[in-house]
């Protein structure tokens, strides 16, 4: 993996650049909304949290509604951007995300099933995120082991068209689990839309341990897979276990995934977009690459939500049809300019 001077002075521009941007996209989102509020408002509303009094109808809007949906939404989309990244460096294939290769079906399918079931009412604590873990990883693997049937690393079509099967396949089974239990329809639509509408701090904190453990799982395999992308013999002439990798980073981009799924539903292609543009500017060692792309991942998803509460007042548009708007003509360009070459990495 070669190392471009380039990508070294790239790269604090990079997260300086995106920072900012993730910041002022925040800012926007909690003064957006069908109550516009003004910047005086905003530090009004945190001005009374800290010195104490009234801080009236905005900081009750700001505090109870916008803070933590858009909180919510950076981890999401950080998530997301993480595991990306681990998946295209897992399958060596740029093209790999949750939503491509089925592990967003997988996760909804889970999700699904223990809504379906009446489980959540029966167990504890909540069963959503833990049987949306065992759908996504279930896909995960059921995609990593039919395409490598055509190679290895899987080659890009095969890659495509077993995950997008198995995403039918699992789609299928979820939609045929609600016409035999007509139970949580709208529940389990919500999971197939995206959304982050009625988001509450019990929501975002129930849903936090998850993304942070999925994503320290794929923190802590950035060395290991900058040598997977290499190839198996000779990752493995390095000193590396190819399989216990694969099956730590694909278990915490599966957690991660699956974790955005049971608290926001299916939200496609950002999961692709953020590596890739991540990419341009850190290179592809997953040291930089891995918090880049969760950077990208905030970024895209936080100004994704605002759009989507704000583009047609007071009408809000479900998350995944603009991440979905957005992301599938990127993904055609990609196909479109890079031809045949398109989903390797190096």
């Amino acid at each position: 993996m070669k190392k471009s001077p380039r990508t070294f002075k790239k790269a604090p521009f990079f997260f300086t650049a995106a920072s900012l941007l993730l910041a002022a996209a925040f800012v926007w989102g909690l003064l957006s909304g069908q109550a516009d509020l003004s910047a005086a408002e905003l530090a009004a509303a945190f001005y009374s949290l800290v010195k104490g009094g009234d801080g009236g109808t905005a900081r009750m809007v700001i505090f109870a509604i916008r803070l933590p949906r858009l909180l919510l939404a950076v981890t999401i989309g950080a998530s997301l951007g993480v595991s990306g990244a681990a998946f295209q460096g897992i399958f060596r294939n740029s093209l790999a995300d949750p939503f491509i290769i089925g592990a967003s079906s997988g996760a909804s399918l889970g999700a699904g099933l223990s809504i379906s079931l009446g489980l959540a009412l029966a167990w504890p604590f909540s069963p959503v995120p833990l049987f949306a873990f065992a759908g996504s990883i279930s896909a995960v693997f059921l995609a990593f082991t039919v395409s490598r049937a055509s190679g290895d690393p899987p080659p890009a079509a095969a890659l495509l068209l077993a995950g997008t099967s198995i995403s039918s396949l699992f789609s299928s089974a979820l939609s045929l689990v609600l016409v035999l239990r007509d139970r949580g329809l709208y529940q389990v639509y919500y999971w197939l839309l995206g959304s982050l509408g009625g988001s509450t701090w019990r929501e975002f904190f129930s849903v936090l341990p998850a993304l942070v453990s999925g994503c320290a799982l794929v923190v802590s395999c950035s060395g290991a897979l900058d040598l997977l992308i290499q190839g198996d013999e000779e990752a493995e002439s390095l000193g590396l276990n190819v399989t216990r990798t694969r099956f730590i980073a694909a278990s915490g981009a599966s957690l991660a995934a699956a974790a955005a799924v049971s608290a926001a539903g299916v939200i496609g292609f950002a999961g692709l977009v953020a590596p890739h543009c991540a990419r341009i500017f850190t290179g592809p060692r997953h040291l930089r690459l891995i918090p880049a792309s969760a950077l990208t991942g905030a970024l895209i998803l936080v100004a994704a939500d605002t759009l989507a509460r704000t583009i047609i007042p007071p009408v809000e548009i479900p998350l995944g049809i603009i991440t979905g708007l957005g992301g599938a003509p990127f993904f055609l360009f990609l196909l479109a300019r890079h031809g045949r070459s398109l989903g390797r990495l190096s």
